[in-house]
């Protein structure tokens, strides 16, 4: 008899799009390189932190239109 998958109540499929995944990896590239800026139009210092960078590419990402989860309330 084949096992059935049970459904913990929360909703199936991607979360993210494949192109908010591009766009997020483009700006992890970026960071290491050392062309990642922070800030209103790249004026901030340069970007070090993970987390900073998957930050801003979810944030370019949505710009673009991408399928990205709303922002959390702070």
């Amino acid at each position: 008899m084949p096992r059935t998958k049970k459904s913990s109540g929360k909703k199936s499929g991607r979360r993210y799009s494949k192109a908010a995944g591009k766009t997020v990896e483009s700006a992890m590239r970026r960071k290491k390189r050392g062309t990642l800026k922070s800030g209103p139009g790249g004026k901030g210092g340069k970007v070090t932190s993970r987390k900073q960078a998957i930050a801003i590419g979810l944030s370019e990402a949505r710009k673009k239109g991408a399928k990205v989860p709303k922002k959390k309330a702070a």
